[in-house]
């Protein structure tokens, strides 16, 4: 398949490295002098309501968040455009499978799609991930410079498959709710020889974009466009239930309706995983990851903050409930915490739980 970047012209590429570079200043040079603005007022807060008050009286605050903000559309206007002027071919590419498919593709055209999905754009791209089968190679183009470059090979999903994912040698379903345009879903067949995969999302552009991949590379992976609180999978099927970077995209009502339906899923004794965010303890870094949600248009992320998730868990029926934090650079699971980061980064953390054996 067309890899948009291989393509790209002397100017689409310095667009794209200016825009890595500002995003990278702001993480590795802009955050720190924030702390160093912070540490200087001797501010004492215990909570990220106290530390959001000293923040916000910084003079520097103003312009970390405008960085944020503006590089985030800057991104999409370069990703846009990148994949605009190849509408035809990537169009054409998106229906070029195998006549005898490795996996398989099922669309729901009469999937009514919640408000809350669509009545925002979310991250800023403009008409988010849902509303044209160029939205999904937009946002797979940009992830690639949220990510840092981080990203390349999906080997933040790989890091997360290898760590945080139970080793099952005779697992026979695997699903991913949430799963885009295949990234997390990827790395599961070869974590998972044995199972089926299978990738559910609320998308069609997505899931399009996602089995094109899967196909060219040989992966067996099933996608399904559902919702992930209803995904119409059988009860008690599967091994693993996963998913990253997706339940802080709902309110707090479908957090809960979605760890149910993952309970539903689960074999007695298997296993949810989920990637998300994770309050850190350090009042000032959690400010900053708390209004994150207005600077990127992220309108649940408070909602997933405030939803105590272990207890929405053990009221679905699921035990061994844990949250770990997760290093995407190199570590992967990481008990003992995030280590000592100054730059502004993302606190990952995996949720876990098992389902208790009948």
């Amino acid at each position: 398949m067309l890899d948009i970047e291989e393509r790209l012209t002397l100017d689409e590429r310095s667009a794209v490295d200016f825009v890595l570079g500002l995003r990278k200043r702001w993480a590795d040079t802009v955050y720190p002098a924030l702390r160093e603005e912070y540490g200087a007022t001797g501010a004492a807060a215990t909570t990220v309501g106290d530390a959001s008050q000293v923040l916000r009286g910084l003079p520097l605050y103003p312009w970390f968040s405008h960085l944020e903000r503006v590089q985030q559309k800057m991104l999409w206007k370069v990703a846009g455009d990148a994949v605009l002027s190849r509408r035809e071919e990537l169009t054409d590419q998106l229906t070029s499978v195998p006549e005898q498919p490795k996996g398989s593709l099922e669309l729901n055209p009469d999937l009514e799609l919640p408000d809350w999905y669509t009545d925002y754009d979310i991250h800023i791209q403009p008409g988010s991930f849902f509303s044209d089968d160029m939205s999904a190679y937009v946002y797979e183009f940009g992830a690639r410079i949220v990510m840092l470059r981080d990203n390349d090979g999906y080997k933040f999903h790989t890091l997360f498959a290898k760590t945080a994912l139970p080793e099952l040698p005779a697992a026979t379903r695997i699903v991913d709710i949430g799963c885009g345009f295949g990234k997390s879903t990827r790395p599961l067949p070869a974590k998972y020889p044995t199972a089926q995969v299978i990738g559910v999302d609320l998308a069609a552009p997505g899931l399009r974009l996602a089995h094109a991949e899967a196909e060219a590379t040989g992966l067996a992976i099933d996608y399904r466009q559902a919702d992930g609180r209803a995904t119409g999978i059988e009860s008690g099927s599967c091994d693993v239930v996963t998913g990253t970077m997706v339940l802080h995209e709902m309110p707090a009502a479908a957090i809960r309706e979605t760890i149910v339906e993952a309970a539903r899923l689960l074999k007695p004794g298997g296993s949810l995983r989920f990637l998300e965010f994770m309050l850190t303890g350090d009042p000032l870094r959690d400010a900053t990851v708390y209004e994150h949600a207005e600077r990127n248009n992220e309108p649940f992320f408070h909602d997933l903050f405030g939803s105590d998730l272990i207890e929405v868990c053990a009221e679905a029926g699921l035990t061994d409930v844990s949250w770990t934090p997760f290093d995407e650079r190199r570590n992967g699971v990481q008990p003992q915490g995030w280590g000592d980061r100054p730059e502004w980064h993302f606190p990952w953390a995996v949720l876990a739980a098992t389902k208790p054996e009948a």
